[in-house]
């Protein structure tokens, strides 16, 4: 007999609850948390705590940042890639996203969360423009 599957389609006994600052192993898949919220804006507050991942799959390490804002707390992050909100509203704007990924220096950065309810579609272009030479941005959006 299949074991029963919760009404939204996950069995309760796979769904982990995470917090900021946490190791997680599936697998063979390393799952670290970081915190994700806004310093200034109402959006996303801290005391939520609310995470981004980093997630080590066969020794490349892709970060997954969420919706937050550049914070002091996530500037040493290790990742080969990292996935960064650009749109501001509810994240970084495009000069904050590429400043805090000249700051953590993935081999490449993605650009996120803009063109459609925030942001526009340049915002991903001007993102990769302001990139240290050494960081290769990538649009996957189009």
């Amino acid at each position: 007999m299949l074991d029963k599957v919760e009404e939204d389609g996950f069995r309760k006994e796979n769904i982990v609850a995470v917090e900021p600052n946490g190791t997680y192993r599936i697998g063979e898949i390393l799952v670290k948390t970081v915190r994700a919220y806004n310093k200034t804006k109402q959006f996303h507050p801290k005391e939520n705590n609310w995470v981004g991942y980093i997630i080590e799959i066969q020794g490349v390490s892709y970060y997954i940042a969420g919706d937050t804002d550049f914070l002091e707390e996530n500037k040493n992050i290790k990742c080969n890639v990292a996935f960064v909100p650009v749109g501001g509203t509810y994240t970084m704007n495009v000069t904050e996203a590429a400043e805090f990924v000249n700051t953590i220096k993935p081999e490449i950065a993605v650009p996120t969360h803009y063109g459609t309810i925030v942001g526009n579609k340049e915002d991903g272009e001007e993102f990769v423009k302001l990139l240290e030479a050494e960081i290769k941005g990538r649009i996957l959006m189009v």
